[in-house]
C-alpha cells in the first residue's frame, strides 16, 4: 500500500506534505531562499540565523511571535520541499555504536581512505593550543569551516552548569603547555554568566596544573553591537543577575563576519616561522 500526502493543516503536520502558501508567506519564502543563496558558503544555517537577515535586511519583526511564524514557515517549506532538509541545521539526535565493517575488503578500502586523507596535525608546532567554544552548537558547521586549517576544534556543551564538560574541558587541557579558547556566545545575561562560569570552573580544576591557559570572549562583544548595527532587546525584567546594556545573540551576527571574525583571531595567533 503506497503512502499519500497528508495535507498541511492546524496542528502537527507529518512526514512530507502539500502545502501551497499563501501570497504573504509565498513572499517570505523567497526572501529566506535569497537569504539561503547569499550565504551559501555558510550552510546550513540554523532558523535564528534566518531570522536575524530578516530582521536586518527585510524588516522583519524582532519578537519570539514573529520567530515562531518563522519557524513554522521553514517547517513547512522543508516538509513539502520547498527548502532542502539540508540547508537548515536545527540539530538532530545523537547515536553510539560499534565500529563494524561489512567485510575484510571494506576494512581495507577504509584503511586506504585514511592513509590517502593523512595529515599532520596543524597545531603541534605552534605555542598554544587553540580551542574555539560555541554556545550555540547549530553554528558548529558554519565554525569548523574556518577552524579546521588550523586544526582548532570547535566545542559546546547544553546547559548553563555542564559541570561534567567543564571538568572533561580541564582533564582534556591538562595534556598541553599553553590553552587558548575563543568563545562565541550571545551578549546577554546567559551569555555573559556561561562565559564567567567556564573560564572560572575550568580554571579551578586546573590549580595543580601548570598549563598556561586563557579564556577570550570572541563575540559577541559591545563592540560589535555597534560596529555591525545589530538587533538589540532589552534584558528580561525577570533576570535579576548582573548585566550592563541590550542584549543581542550571536547568531545576530551575518554568517561571513562572525566566521570572518573568527578566521582573523586564529590567524593572528599562528606563528608562521614554527607553523
Amino acid at each position: 500500500m503506497l503512502n499519500t500526502l497528508p495535507k498541511a493543516r492546524q496542528g502537527r503536520p507529518r512526514g512530507y506534505i502539500e502545502w501551497k502558501p499563501q501570497a504573504e508567506t509565498e513572499a517570505r519564502l523567497l526572501q529566506i531562499k535569497g537569504i539561503l543563496q547569499e550565504y551559501h558558503a555558510y550552510l546550513p544555517m540554523t532558523t535564528r540565523q534566518i531570522f536575524y537577515r530578516l530582521v536586518g535586511a527585510h524588516d522583519y519583526q524582532k519578537d519570539e511571535k514573529a520567530y515562531k511564524r518563522l519557524c513554522e514557515t521553514i517547517s513547512k517549506a522543508r516538509r513539502s520541499r520547498l527548502i532542502p532538509f539540508c540547508d537548515i541545521r536545527d540539530d538532530g539526535f545523537s547515536e553510539l555504536k560499534g565500529s563494524y565493517f561489512e567485510s575484510p575488503q571494506s576494512f581495507i578500502e577504509a584503511v586506504k581512505y585514511t592513509a590517502e586523507s593523512y595529515q599532520l596535525d596543524p597545531q603541534t608546532v605552534q605555542p598554544a593550543r587553540l580551542f574555539v567554544w560555541c554556545e550555540a552548537a547549530g553554528m558548529f558547521n558554519q565554525l569548523e569551516q574556518v577552524s579546521k586549517p588550523y586544526g582548532a576544534p570547535v566545542l559546546s556543551s547544553g546547559g548553563f552548569d555542564s559541570l561534567t564538560a567543564k571538568y572533561d574541558l580541564a582533564c582534556k587541557f591538562r595534556q598541553y603547555e599553553a590553552v587558548k579558547v575563543f568563545h562565541i556566545g550571545d551578549h546577554d545575561p546567559s551569555g555573559v554568566h556561561i562565559y564567567g562560569s567556564l573560564d572560572e570552573d575550568v580554571r579551578a580544576f586546573m590549580m595543580d596544573s601548570d598549563t598556561d591557559i586563557e579564556f577570550v570572549r570572541l563575540a559577541v562583544t559591545p563592540g560589535h553591537i555597534k560596529q555591525y548595527n545589530l538587533p538589540t532587546a532589552p534584558p528580561k525584567a525577570t533576570d535579576k543577575r548582573s548585566f550592563e546594556g541590550q542584549t543581542v545573540q550571536a547568531e545576530a551576527l551575518p554568517p561571513d563576519i562572525l566566521c570572518g571574525i573568527l578566521a582573523a583571531a586564529l590567524a593572528a595567533e599562528v606563528d608562521t616561522e614554527t607553523g
